[in-house]
C-alpha cells in the first residue's frame, strides 16, 4: 500500500463529501477509492470513516488522523517544492479565481502582463461568480467582491466599487430621469436575475437607504448582458460600478439617482495562510495587487462628480 497515496485519496473523500466524490476528483475507479480506504483503515487497525447513504462521517479517530496527514502532505508538498526550486526563484503553476466580469475586464489583462514578465509561471485562471473554496480546490489566489466572513484566509484590500443606477441617453430623453427612488416604479428597469428573481433595489447608504421594488421590462442572468440592455436604451440598470466605468466615460451610458449615494463594496486578494510562501505567489501578489488597485481607482474616477464614487 502506497499510505501517501491512500492519505492523498482519504482526504480527497473527506473533502468531496463521498467516495465518487473522491473518484471523480482523482479520476480514479471507484472501486480502488474504497479499496485504499479500507486498506488504510486497515494498516491503522482503526475504523476512519462511518459510510452512510448519504455521506461520510469521520470518526473520532479519523478526525485526528485527518488532520495529521494535512499536516504531512503539505509538508511533503512544501519539500518537493522546494527540491524544484520554486522558492529558489519565481515558477510553476499557479490557481486563480476571480469574478466573472470583474475577471474579464481586470484581472485577465493583468494577468497576460504577469505571464509576459515571469515566463517560468503559469497560470489557470478560473472566473465564477461563486465563492470557491481555496482549500478544497487548491486555489493559490481568489478576488473576492463584497465583505469577506471571518476566516484563517490572507486579505489585502485593493478599493472599494459601488452599486450605480445608469440608463442610455437615449432612455432618458425619451423616458426622462427619475428625481426620487420612488420614480423607479413607473421606469422600465433591466434586472440581474436568473431563475431567481431579484425584484428590490436597495438605493442609498446607512440609515437614509430604502429599499424599491422595481417591475422590470427586461431581466438577465449575466452582468454584462445587462449593460448592453442599458446601452441599447431598454431601461435603468442596477450594476456595479466597474460593469459601467467605460461606458460611462464614453457617454453611452449616464449616472441617475447619484444624490442617493450607496455603500462601498471592498475587493480583495485572498490567499491561504502558509508557513513558507512560494516565490511564485508572492511575485504574483506584488505585481497583480497594485495593478488591480489602480484599476479600481481609475473605475470610480468615472464617477467623480457623484457619491457614488468608488473609494
Amino acid at each position: 500500500m502506497d499510505r501517501f497515496e491512500a492519505m492523498r485519496t482519504l482526504l480527497a473523500a473527506v473533502d468531496g463529501g463521498s467516495l465518487s466524490a473522491a473518484s471523480r476528483a482523482l479520476n480514479t475507479p471507484l472501486p480502488t477509492v474504497s479499496r485504499r480506504v479500507s486498506d488504510l483503515e486497515a494498516h491503522l487497525g482503526a475504523q476512519l470513516l462511518v459510510r452512510t447513504s448519504r455521506k461520510l462521517i469521520l470518526t473520532e479517530a479519523g478526525e485526528a488522523f485527518v488532520g495529521a496527514a494535512r499536516r504531512l502532505l503539505d509538508d511533503l508538498s512544501d519539500a518537493e517544492r522546494a527540491a524544484s526550486g520554486e522558492y529558489r526563484a519565481p515558477r510553476g503553476e499557479l490557481l486563480v479565481t476571480a469574478p466573472i466580469m470583474f475577471g474579464k475586464l481586470h484581472v485577465a489583462p493583468v494577468v497576460h502582463a504577469f505571464l509576459a514578465a515571469y515566463p517560468d509561471v503559469t497560470v489557470r485562471l478560473v472566473l465564477s461568480d461563486s465563492n470557491i473554496d481555496l482549500v478544497e480546490a487548491h486555489v493559490d489566489v481568489a478576488v473576492r467582491v463584497g465583505q469577506l466572513p471571518d476566516s484563517d484566509l490572507v486579505a489585502r484590500r485593493l478599493g472599494d466599487i459601488r452599486w450605480v443606477l445608469v440608463a442610455s441617453p437615449e432612455y432618458l430623453a425619451r423616458c426622462g430621469e427619475p428625481a426620487e427612488p420612488e420614480d423607479l416604479a413607473s421606469h422600465d428597469c433591466i434586472a440581474f436575475e436568473g431563475l431567481q428573481t431579484r425584484r428590490v433595489w436597495r438605493i442609498g447608504a446607512g440609515a437614509a437607504a430604502r429599499s424599491v421594488t422595481i417591475s422590470p421590462r427586461y431581466s438577465v442572468s449575466t452582468a454584462d448582458a445587462v449593460v448592453e440592455a442599458a446601452t441599447a436604451g431598454l431601461g435603468i440598470a442596477r450594476v456595479m460600478s466597474y460593469q459601467v466605468a467605460n461606458c460611462v466615460g464614453a457617454g453611452r451610458l449616464v449616472p441617475v439617482l447619484t444624490d442617493q449615494g450607496s455603500e462601498p463594496v471592498p475587493v480583495h486578494l485572498v490567499h491561504r495562510r502558509q508557513r513558507s510562501q512560494p516565490l511564485k505567489l508572492r511575485a504574483f501578489l506584488d505585481f497583480v495587487a497594485p495593478r488591480l488597485k489602480l484599476a479600481i481607482d481609475t473605475c470610480a474616477n468615472r464617477f467623480a462628480s457623484s457619491p457614488c464614487d468608488g473609494a
